[in-house]
């Protein structure tokens, strides 16, 4: 539908149809559609977020959900100006949330169209058919200042899982392959002898399942307690098991889990659309009934897939988490320095938030407490991702990492933050669908990291939050991550200190947390200061 005279185009929201596609009609016209509006904070949120990130982590004061639905919310008379745009219009209201700061509509396609002045077409692409759209989504100039974003009107997939499947016949951990359990691979790295109780780990997924035969099999075979796992549906995302995302499922499961068995698992699952990704953010981020402390994210895409607005009002989605003491893991991808998008170098999103910890990807050899060698995950079965922001200007926590110049105005935020091991070669063992099997790939390292803090967030009696600021401060020299060296992931080399392959290492656990002991209580002289 062509905008009409009262309405004005929503900057960085313009689409272009998937690289092959082509329109094969006008979609129907009574299709009923889910459409999520974004609307403004009460308060800005960045100026807090990036203050409590400057704070020591003992100094932090955290906000309850509650506190921070009042102060930072969205108004309710920016709600409701909102809602009666969507009744005069034809549209239902399905959910609002002032804490999430969203209105979910559900409509038909046709009124749907009219309200946002877009034309909605059908397309057959090589990653299959979907309802999209081209140039840019229109609302009403007298909600120009209050609406942020509309996701939904376009249901292409937004992201994908990134794991890669090791090939060849599993061998059980009794005949060594390389690969790994989780409990040996935090071993290695040392993490903290808890187990992660009292702590909620939030687990985003886009799609698959899980069943309890799965886990209980899995969990009794590494002869440890079976999690308490607890699935949410978001939208109309489900756990289904039986598709080809459960893969992504249980390996972020199993792997979180077995490094934390003793942390409380709740694994939202939301459609694979801009619109599903965001609500499932939201929703685990202002979760007042499981509170998860850490969320593990094993899903995205390079920043070229995604429309501007889709990824600021991800990232406004994570600034809210500082405030609330909640730490983000993210995947960098599984294609290296290209990331699979187009020509050039691009960093996958959403590790390329600034309020995201990004997780890159190594090679890792071992047995027991000994690492024999590690190095940039970079072979035939893919690469870890990482490089320069064209999107996300260098935050000041990166300002003395020797980030290349490049990305956004030349000076772009450096993605991976941290890495670990995720070369399917020296992959994980998992359960998927009542078959054992080793999986790798960044996917590994968000619940890896994710299951890390949960132990950190136990051993310190409350959460780390926002941990960038924290472990970039730290000296170079005292240990709390491996630096890794060796290798590239094709743009980028490895090398002493932050590097775009692996970030600033992966971690000895046990000295990541006497590091934030010492800052947790800057009163007993133990600040890390460095080996001598």
């Amino acid at each position: 539908m062509p905008a009409r005279a009262n309405q004005v185009p929503l900057p960085g929201s313009e689409r272009q149809p998937l690289p092959g596609a082509r329109a094969v009609g006008a979609a129907d016209p009574n299709e009923r559609i889910r459409v999520t509006i974004q609307i403004r904070p009460r308060t800005p949120v960045a100026p807090q977020a990036e203050a409590m990130a400057a704070q020591p982590p003992g100094q932090r004061q955290y906000l309850s959900r509650e506190q921070y639905a009042q102060q930072y919310g969205a108004d309710p008379d920016d709600i409701r100006k909102v809602e009666e745009f969507a009744r005069a219009n034809g549209m239902e209201v399905v959910r609002t949330s002032a804490a999430e700061r969203i209105v979910e509509l559900a409509g038909p396609a046709r009124a749907m169209g009219d309200a946002f002045g877009v034309e909605l077409q059908r397309y057959d692409s090589p990653q299959g058919s979907y309802r999209g759209r081209t140039g840019p989504v229109h609302v009403p100039s007298a909600l120009a200042d209050i609406v942020t974003g509309v996701l939904g009107l376009d249901d292409r997939p937004q992201a994908r899982p990134l794991l890669r499947k090791r090939e060849g016949e599993f061998r059980p951990a009794n005949a060594p392959d390389g690969s790994f359990t989780p409990p040996e691979v935090a071993q290695l790295y040392a993490f903290p002898g808890v187990n992660g109780q009292g702590q909620t780990i939030g687990i985003i997924e886009l799609g698959g399942g899980f069943t309890q035969d799965d886990l209980d099999t899995y969990f009794g075979g590494l002869g440890i307690p079976t999690p308490q796992v607890t699935a949410v549906s978001v939208g109309l995302g489900q756990n289904q098991p039986g598709g080809a995302a459960d893969g992504e499922v249980l390996l972020d499961i199993d792997v979180a889990g077995g490094v934390a068995p003793g942390a409380n698992i709740v694994v939202y699952f939301a459609q694979n659309t801009a619109a599903g990704f965001l609500n499932a953010v939201t929703t685990a981020i202002h979760d007042s009934t499981n509170n998860p402390s850490v969320i593990s994210i094993s899903w995205g895409n390079p920043e070229a897939f995604w429309t501007t607005l889709a990824m600021q009002n991800m990232d406004q989605a994570f600034q809210a988490a500082p405030l609330l003491g909640v730490t983000i893991c993210c995947a960098s991808g599984d294609d290296g320095s290209n990331d699979g998008g187009p020509p050039g170098n691009n960093v996958d999103f959403p590790a390329s938030s600034p309020f995201a910890l990004g997780c890159g990807g190594t090679r890792l050899f071992g047995a027991s407490t000994t690492i024999s060698s590690e190095d940039v995950w970079n072979d035939q079965s893919g690469a870890t991702g990482g490089g320069v922001s064209n999107v996300f200007l260098q935050p000041g926590w990166q300002a003395n990492a020797n980030v290349p110049a490049g990305g956004i105005e030349n000076r772009g935020r450096g993605v991976p933050d941290v890495s670990g091991d995720a070369d399917p070669a020296t992959g994980y063992q998992v359960r998927v669908d009542g078959v054992d099997r080793v999986f790798g790939g960044t996917s590994a390292v968000a619940p890896l990291w994710a299951g890390l803090i949960a132990l950190l967030n136990q051993s310190l009696g409350q959460p780390v939050g926002f941990l960038n600021p924290v472990i970039y401060g730290l000296p170079a020299n005292v240990g709390a991550f491996r630096d890794i060296t060796s290798g590239n992931n094709g743009a980028f080399q490895a090398g002493p200190g932050w590097d775009a392959c692996t970030g600033l290492g992966s971690p000895n656990g046990s000295i990541l947390l006497s590091c934030l002991q010492s800052l947790h209580n800057p009163d007993d002289g133990k600040r890390p200061t460095g080996k001598k």
